[in-house]
């Protein structure tokens, strides 16, 4: 098995750090020589790490005066009514959505199972990007019954919301009746998509919201960038 290389353990380690609070957003982080004796390694590999942290939009470098933390990872809570745009905006950043696709096709196994519909049902699909302060945090899929919402890709079109898309196709409120998280490695898509860098550590999340009723009307897969967001448990 190979070794994890040294700049790829400094820079997992300041991401901790920024992570936990040691660094806050515009706090100075220690110079390269300081991190080099540490670390026990050359300046040379420091600024590997710092360049990979930069890369992530984590820090930026100011000349003259050192690197700085830009943000700290987002905290994203998984609760029973958890919404988007209310659970970044509480986070003090600024949240949005990119769409990179919408389209109808038929349900696989596990995705029939999960809206209570027959393989083959038709499903409407949006897949996209959730942005924090205008950085990629989560690539996400969101599929609904095609029969149940026939026009709910053109309101995501203009609305970029699923609650709002919901409301409009009659479901005035849904909670989240199951989530299954895992932790796994970026693939090359992923990195692609999420800006990280080749098997940077992704949470794999698969969630079902239900109305009112219980019957489910959204099967959710969404992949958060590890070292951006921080999943807190939420009762609510």
């Amino acid at each position: 098995m190979s070794k994890t290389p040294i700049w790829k353990s400094i820079a997992l380690s300041l991401t901790s750090d920024i992570a936990e609070g040691r660094y806050g957003t515009g706090d100075r982080l220690p110079t390269e020589a300081q991190l080099a004796a540490s670390h026990g390694v050359n300046r040379h590999t420091v600024r590997r790490a710092l360049s990979e942290l930069a890369d992530q939009g984590l820090v930026h470098a100011r000349r003259g005066a050192g690197v700085f933390v830009t943000a700290q990872p987002t905290d994203y809570p998984i609760g029973k009514r958890v919404r988007y745009h209310k659970s970044i905006s509480a986070s003090g950043k600024i949240p949005g959505k990119r769409i990179l696709t919408l389209t109808t096709r038929a349900a696989d196994q596990a995705e029939a199972e999960a809206l209570q519909l027959d393989p083959g049902d038709p499903v409407h699909v949006y897949d996209g990007l959730s942005l924090a302060n205008g950085l990629p945090i989560g690539l996400f899929q969101s599929i609904f019954p095609a029969n149940r919402f026939p026009d709910i890709l053109t309101i995501l079109t203009e609305t970029r919301s699923v609650t709002k898309a919901l409301q409009r196709c009659g479901v005035e409120d849904y909670t989240r009746i199951s989530t299954r998280l895992t932790a796994r490695a970026a693939t090359a898509t992923q990195t692609l998509h999420l800006n990280l860098s080749e098997g940077a550590p992704v949470l794999h999340s698969l969630g079902i919201n239900a109305d009112p009723e219980g019957r489910p009307v959204e099967f959710g897969r969404t992949v958060f960038a590890g070292e951006r967001v921080t999943l807190t448990i939420s009762e609510s």
